[in-house]
């Protein structure tokens, strides 16, 4: 199964490079992890009013794993979650 973690910005205290350098090396060697990059400002496009996400988002992280105990243990390790935010997972399904 293919998943996004959406990264929040709403950690108590901002995570050092350090933090983010260990926490992407750890990933890395579980083979789960698939790339992922902070998002900037962005446009709206059609007619519908939405909220900005770029305002509460800061990132996304991809991955793969057929078993999600391991996925999700992971991210208890991450940056965010240890300083105190949130990060929110969701599937990607095959269509």
């Amino acid at each position: 199964m293919q998943y996004i973690a959406l990264i929040h910005k709403n950690a108590d205290t901002p995570p050092t490079s350090a933090e983010w350098e260990h926490f992407i090396e750890v990933a890395v060697k579980t083979g789960l992890f698939k790339g992922g990059s902070e998002i900037g400002s962005g446009q709206t496009i059609g007619n519908k009013p939405v909220a900005d996400t770029s305002q509460t988002v800061g990132g996304y992280m991809r991955f793969d794993s057929e078993i999600l105990e391991p996925l999700l243990k992971l991210l208890d390790q991450h940056p965010v979650v240890k300083h105190g935010g949130t990060i929110e997972l969701l599937t990607m399904p095959k269509s």
